[in-house]
């Protein structure tokens, strides 16, 4: 019987999300995308109760990994309430995906929106593309084809 408790710590374990889920505001996101420079930046901005996004979310995993030795960043803004944060590591943790990974705690929504791109409507899914200067170079609304990103991400890199 002395093992029973390190047994159930180790099966608890893996009941808690893990997800490395950071808030992010206006000033940390310019931070970020700054941060980013010298790599071709992906950032996907989603929420757990956006069908599409949940849906697109393993397709971009898988093409962020097949070109991260090649210097593609991937990165993920969860548009959820904070009160929502176990349910987003939650998805983030059985998609597999690799920070960075970040929740809104946004002061004023729309000027998050308009810092982001002018045009989004604030609709998710909504994927933007920097280049390896930092430059914005190519905006998804909606979900994402994916053959596109690919070939936006080939010119980047």
């Amino acid at each position: 019987m002395k093992y029973f408790f390190p047994i159930l710590l180790v099966l608890g374990a893996g009941l808690a999300a893990s997800a490395d889920l950071k808030p992010i505001d206006e000033s940390g996101y310019a931070r970020f995308v700054a941060s980013s420079k010298g790599k071709v930046l992906v950032v996907n901005f989603w929420a757990t109760w956006c069908s599409p996004c949940r849906k697109e979310m393993p397709e971009l995993v898988a093409l962020a990994a097949k070109y991260r030795a090649r210097g593609l960043e991937f990165a993920t803004v969860a548009i959820d309430e904070e009160s929502d944060r176990k349910a987003v590591a939650e998805f983030l943790d059985k998609t597999k995906v690799p920070p960075p990974t970040f929740i809104k705690n946004f002061q004023n929504d729309e000027k998050f929106i308009g810092l982001v791109d002018s045009r989004w409507s604030g609709g998710l899914p909504f994927t933007v593309v920097y280049d390896r200067s930092g430059r914005k170079a190519h905006v998804f609304p909606g979900e994402v084809n994916l053959k596109e990103l690919e070939a936006v991400i080939l010119k980047l890199l």
